[in-house]
């Protein structure tokens, strides 16, 4: 049985915890939650897409819809391809453009047929950026998915 103290209380039994004990608890497991939360949201990025610098000089054009300390996940992905002429200028001529020009690609029709979704390791990740909503970049996705709805 529970004795009375001098104010009147009666003292906790030995081995459970006091209710400040519980308090303590709860605010560590809401703490906690709210840090594994954290982890799996999306953080800092303020435009619609963001181009993804990787380590082996790809670069890919997305919404980012997963960042966490594993992984980045693109979604709506495009990229850069250059595309070269075909016929050759004749002896004496130069190129326009010997470089060729650069035409956005949107994924999904390549030969292996990928879905519209990539999962980055963050080990591969140079740096991310916002891309602004007048950039070229950012227009030609436009255009291309105004042609999409046209169709």
């Amino acid at each position: 049985m529970n004795e009375q103290t001098a104010t009147g209380h009666h003292s906790s039994p030995k081995g459970s915890p006091a209710p400040l004990g519980w308090v303590a608890l709860i605010i560590l497991i809401i703490v906690a939650g709210f840090w594994v939360w954290r982890a799996e949201s999306i953080s800092g990025f303020d435009q619609e897409y963001q181009a993804v610098f990787l380590t082996n000089g790809q670069v890919y054009f997305g919404k980012v819809v997963k960042n966490n300390k594993a992984e980045l996940v693109l979604e709506d992905i495009y990229y850069l391809q250059v595309t070269r002429p075909l016929q050759q200028t004749q002896e004496g001529q130069e190129q326009a453009n010997p470089q060729g020009e650069l035409s956005l690609v949107k994924l999904g029709n390549e030969l292996h047929g990928p879905t519209d979704a990539m999962h980055v390791n963050r080990d591969q990740i140079l740096f991310i950026e916002d891309l602004k909503n007048d950039s070229n970049v950012s227009q030609a996705i436009s255009n291309y998915k105004s042609g999409q709805q046209a169709k």
